[in-house]
């Protein structure tokens, strides 16, 4: 039997190549215009795409882009990626929509009620995309803090920074109150009876009472329970202390295995994971784990490897990532699709490097491909993101510790 996964898409601003919005395709001019996304994430829910995430970060840098000398030949500002989603929430049909937020400087009280929104405004299809730390840059948009995050260790571990690990801890706590805020409301708390002019049940709404190192927060959301109960807390992992918050806090996990890079290999980061999920997982779903693919692609080898190769000239560099990059026909990526489907991973998570040449060649291409082989896990008709993806929609903690009383 073949084995199957559901297709993800990361959307990029023009995408994951540096030098993607020089592309005689690409749509520069449209990259603040919400037709562009609504474009793009159109055309992932037409193919059947199961998610899509949209990046985002809090300064004109990128993360760890040094402040001064700031390049002016690559793609600056962007649209906040949570109103990104809620936009086109209701103008698409199926497609989850993973926004990301970066836990240090916002609140999750206001992230919390954002996501509740979505989740009403996509009818059940929204999650969040939860990234540890901040840049300098990042810090000084906000004035709040004079220390933290300044690079990564040259080890390029992350046990090997305090403020780093400490920005973990702040993640996986932010996390924590994001899910209680979800709860805080039972299901039945709205009674919306016109005669007896009740229209909420107090005793169904409940302060979360949250008081931890870098959160204290008291009441309940101000949105009611969200069609899913909880949206989707995803988070991207590379090495053991972001491993450990997605074991112990996410309902998905984006990892970048790659066979050619030493401490890579599927196999080990599936055992790491496991062994997190046993030692600090309390619920009893089970982590579903995406394998993230850079992709270019054409209709020929030989015109992907001259479509890279001209790209790479213009940024002046060649093209680097986290995650493997597939640079060939839709028949390569299609392959290394299905080598990871075959390893047992519950997804796959596309990043085009063009946009929107590459989300078209994934949508026209891969995506019909992958289906004539039933790789592709086919789109059941569930209603909500989490039901999608075989998530169950998990219960008020509040209620249950009612029920125990």
């Amino acid at each position: 039997m073949t084995e199957q996964v559901h297709i993800a898409i990361a959307f990029e601003r023009a995408g994951w190549h540096p030098a993607a919005w020089r592309e005689p395709t690409a749509r520069p001019r449209e990259l603040t215009s919400p037709v562009y996304w609504r474009d793009l994430l159109r055309t992932a829910d037409d193919a059947g795409v199961a998610l899509a995430t949209i990046e985002d970060a809090l300064s004109l840098p990128d993360r760890f882009e040094p402040l001064e000398g700031l390049r002016r030949d690559r793609v600056r500002g962007r649209l906040d990626a949570v109103l990104i989603a809620s936009f086109v929430a209701p103008l698409t049909r199926r497609i989850g929509l993973v926004p990301t937020v970066t836990t240090t400087h916002p609140e999750p009280f206001h992230v919390a009620t954002g996501i509740q929104t979505l989740d009403f405004a996509s009818r059940g299809r929204a999650g969040v995309r939860l990234v540890a730390g901040a840049s300098a840059a990042e810090r000084a948009n906000f004035g709040r803090r004079t220390s933290g995050v300044e690079a990564l260790p040259a080890s390029g571990r992350v046990e090997d920074s305090p403020e780093i690990l400490a920005a973990f801890r702040e993640a996986g706590e932010f996390a924590d109150v994001l899910s209680r805020l979800w709860d805080s409301w039972q299901d039945d708390a709205i009674i919306r009876d016109a005669a007896s002019g009740r229209f909420l049940d107090a005793d169904r709404v409940h302060d979360i009472e949250f008081e931890g190192e870098f959160f204290s927060v008291t009441g309940a959301s101000i949105v009611p329970r969200s069609p899913q109960g909880r949206p989707l807390l995803t988070v991207l992992a590379h090495q053991t202390v972001p491993y450990r918050l997605a074991a112990e806090r996410a309902d998905l996990v984006f990892v970048t295995p790659d066979e050619e890079r030493p401490g890579f290999a599927l196999d080990g980061i599936r055992s790491e994971l496991d062994a997190a999920a046993d030692e600090l997982r309390t619920d009893d779903e089970r982590l579903r784990v995406y394998a993230d693919l850079l992709v270019l692609i054409e209709d020929t080898e030989a015109a992907a490897r001259s479509a890279l190769a001209r790209l790479d000239e213009l940024d002046g560099a060649p093209l680097t990532s986290d995650a493997r990059i597939v640079v060939g026909t839709p028949g390569d990526v299609a392959d290394a699709v299905r080598e990871l489907a075959a390893a047992g991973v519950d997804g796959v998570r596309l990043r085009p490097a063009r946009q929107p040449a590459d989300v078209v060649g994934i949508a026209e291409k891969v995506v019909p491909l992958l289906r004539s082989t039933s790789t592709l896990r086919e789109d059941d008709g569930a209603g909500t993101l989490r039901s999608r993806l075989d998530l169950a929609r998990p219960e008020s903690r509040y209620a249950r510790e009612k029920v125990a009383l």
